[in-house]
């Protein structure tokens, strides 16, 4: 057989197929680049044109056999939807309304094509300036936790497209954020405010988007850092702070000491108060013999004169 002076891909693609056929490997590997160069009507062409071929004897039965079973493979492909993840399937140009569950999917790779979403929750990191109260920007890196909605798996892909990040979640969070963060002052961002200021951003995030199949779980302030001249006034208004705390503990202790001291002597002389009323002349005189016989067993004490009074001590070295 001549090769034909100009042809068309096509007739190039029968022309080799029939030079093959009289090898199933050959022929198998030929038939493959075939179906890779020719587009689908012309694929459509040659596999009428097999057909006819191997009716009327010019391809053997063998090679037809294997080709039968080529181009099932050929025209049938399979995807994988993998756990955490739906898939859609595009056909034509038009996408089925149907949302794949993970498992095989099989479909026409000529006209079909699957397109797969992550629905497990995403963690997307903006680096951003948010406008304060007093006009300041506040540098700070924010993550957005979200997930997508699987039964709206194709009506996103078809009215936000597959950069969805990046057409509503990070331009949604900017509006947002500008617009809660200009009600708070800066140095809130560092405070107990913070937990405030990442729900109201959240809510109204999920307010501008509801019902597009997004769904947004939590904004995350980290790493914010204030302007310098504002950072050190913070810093120097909690150091006084801590200057007058420190202050009113010396002052309250001082005060406990004094109440203590005052105590103290109020007991004292409620105790001498006592004392002295309830001392009598027998009383005194009792406690001078107790007196007196204590002296007495002192090694230093030699004699002891008195007249019922007063007790006198007496050296007798110097009489």
């Amino acid at each position: 057989m001549s090769k034909p002076s100009r042809v068309s891909m096509l007739d190039y693609c029968k022309y080799i197929l029939q030079c093959v056929s009289f090898d199933v490997r050959l022929f198998r590997k030929e038939y493959r680049k075939s179906i890779r160069r020719l587009n689908p009507q012309e694929v459509t062409h040659l596999k009428e044109w097999v057909r006819l071929q191997v009716t009327n004897k010019s391809i053997p039965m063998k090679t037809h056999s294997i080709l039968l079973v080529l181009i099932g493979v050929l025209f049938t492909g399979c995807s994988i939807v993998r756990q955490g993840e739906v898939g859609v399937k595009r056909r034509l140009g038009r996408l089925d309304n149907e949302t794949l569950q993970p498992g095989p999917v099989v479909f026409n790779p000529l006209t079909t094509r699957v397109i797969k979403l992550q629905i497990r929750t995403m963690n997307m990191e903006i680096s951003s300036s948010l406008p304060s109260k007093e006009g300041l920007n506040v540098a700070a890196v924010i993550s957005i936790l979200y997930r997508i909605e699987p039964h709206k798996a194709a009506s996103i892909i078809e009215t936000l497209g597959m950069n969805y990040e990046e057409v509503v979640i990070n331009s949604v969070f900017r509006s947002a954020a500008a617009d809660v963060c200009s009600r708070f002052y800066a140095k809130d961002m560092h405070s107990a405010q913070r937990a405030l200021i990442e729900k109201e951003i959240t809510d109204q995030m999920a307010r501008l988007i509801q019902g597009r199949g997004l769904v947004v779980e939590a904004v995350l302030l980290k790493n914010i850092q204030l302007p310098a001249g504002l950072a050190r006034a913070v810093e120097e208004k909690l150091e006084a702070e801590q200057d007058a705390q420190r202050m009113e503990f010396l002052l309250d202790r001082e005060k406990r000491e004094a109440q203590r001291k005052m105590i103290e002597a109020q007991g004292i002389r409620d105790a001498q108060k006592i004392l002295s009323e309830g001392l009598t002349r027998s009383i005194i005189e009792w406690q001078s013999i107790e007196a007196f016989r204590e002296m007495s067993k002192s090694p230093n004490t030699k004699i002891i004169i008195t007249d019922g009074k007063t007790p006198m001590l007496i050296n007798p070295q110097e009489n």
